[in-house]
């Protein structure tokens, strides 16, 4: 693995972001790469936004009327990604989180927004890297990867999952 840039842009204004958390950011995706050995440069795109703005993209790209967590969306097939000219970055896509949802779902769980923020972080980068949770035991391995790197960057779970269960 080589560089990875990952660009952060805040579209919201529901939620004060805390500091550190954009560099949690940055270390989980670097986290996400390495454990999936990912070989090269590349960019990753996360924005920040709220409920609303959320709702619109998942009905738009998603056929969806509701508001999500987040959203991933991928610029790689096969394991092929688009370059960057300029860098010679492979460009895995983007991640778009409600902060707001995320804040929600962190007092739901009854842990930190810093922990739900790096898990719906390494669920996306999981699923620019082709990853999906379409059927159980897929669901199952991406749901143990993405606890596995909660556990590295010292934000383990505070209590069990339940497959299924509103991921």
């Amino acid at each position: 693995m080589d560089k990875i840039r990952v660009i952060i842009t805040n579209k919201q204004k529901a939620v004060k972001i805390p500091t550190g958390l954009r560099m949690l950011i940055r270390r989980c995706c670097n986290a996400v790469l390495r454990l999936e050995e990912f070989k090269g440069s590349a960019e990753i795109s996360v924005t920040f936004v709220d409920n609303e703005q959320i709702r619109k993209y998942n009905k738009q790209y998603r056929d969806k009327d509701s508001v999500t967590d987040v959203l991933s969306f991928g610029m790689g097939e096969n394991g092929k990604y688009d370059i960057d000219q300029e860098t010679g970055a492979q460009i895995l896509g983007d991640v778009v989180i409600s902060v707001e949802k995320a804040m929600e779902q962190a007092q739901r769980f009854d842990h930190s927004l810093q922990r739900e923020v790096g898990y719906l972080t390494a669920h996306s980068v999981l699923h620019l890297l082709g990853y999906d949770h379409e059927n159980n035991m897929e669901r199952i391995r991406m749901r143990e990867k993405e606890e596995l790197i909660m556990d590295q960057l010292g934000l383990p779970s505070s209590s069990s999952y339940v497959i299924g269960a509103d991921r």
